[in-house]
């Protein structure tokens, strides 16, 4: 079943690049050309307006000729995915080397390029979620998350739950940021949820501050020490301890 649902989307990704088609108005179609036109089309109307006939037209072909090179719309938007998604050979691997050699460090800057590729193609969070085919970019960026904890005694299965507890974390904070900016207020660059949050509250404690004794010093020691839009680091930090209590628990041999 996996097979037939998720096959033709796995041979576009993995196999090699299928040669153009025997009978077909244009030679020169490409797989990325059209992951790059669909791209373009989800990156200035998110994932909703990117159709098989939106992207045919794109590249000035019939919907049936690009049918000839991708057979549907969800092997379409595995092929963005692949695209959208950078090259951890290149900037992921230059930020792991500059993070140094220890695990923390080098989870912490996996993290913070994987939320910097969801804010650079905010629809991405749609199209990576759910039982689906993966390509080569994103199975890379999970092997360099898992080397990251290499040598520190977990096993492979709490490995992989500690990568999927700091991608959710990032994951959480991007859709946070998404949210925003569909709201019109220009997301992390016109301040980020935690501001957006804050001036939402700040307006609640006006009206009624005395009903939230609690909420209102919070609020208070906010302002006092800039500790706005840390949501990021602070979670990741958490996080990061937490994993860094089971990594010393197995180095003790408990």
């Amino acid at each position: 079943m996996a097979d037939e649902q998720w096959g033709p989307a796995v041979r576009l990704l993995w196999g090699p690049p299928p040669g153009p088609p025997a009978r077909g108005p244009r030679r020169g179609l490409t797989l990325e050309g059209i992951a790059g036109a669909g791209v373009g089309i989800a990156d200035a109307e998110g994932l909703g307006g990117v159709s098989m006939q939106r992207v045919a037209a794109e590249l000035a072909v019939t919907k049936m000729a690009l049918y000839r090179y991708v057979p549907g719309k969800a092997e379409l938007v595995a092929l963005m995915a692949e695209a959208a998604m950078p090259d951890p050979a290149a900037e992921l691997d230059a930020a792991l080397e500059r993070a140094g050699s220890g695990w923390r460090e080098r989870l912490g800057a996996w993290a913070r390029e994987l939320l910097a590729a969801f804010r650079a193609h905010p629809w991405l969070l749609r199209a990576t979620v759910g039982a689906r085919a993966v390509g080569p970019r994103e199975v890379g960026w999970l092997e360099r998350a898992l080397a990251a904890l290499e040598g520190c005694g977990l096993t492979g299965a709490e490995s992989m739950d500690a990568v999927v507890l700091v991608a959710g974390h990032v994951r959480g904070i991007a859709e946070q940021e998404r949210a925003v900016a569909a709201g019109g207020s220009g997301g992390a660059a016109g301040g980020g949820p935690d501001v957006e949050l804050g001036a939402v509250l700040g307006e609640v404690m006006r009206l009624r501050g005395a009903d939230f004794p609690a909420l209102g010093a919070a609020l208070a020691s906010v302002a006092r020490e800039g500790g706005q839009d840390q949501a990021l680091d602070f979670g990741l930090e958490r996080i990061l301890d937490g994993i860094g209590l089971l990594v010393a628990a197995r180095g003790s041999g408990a």
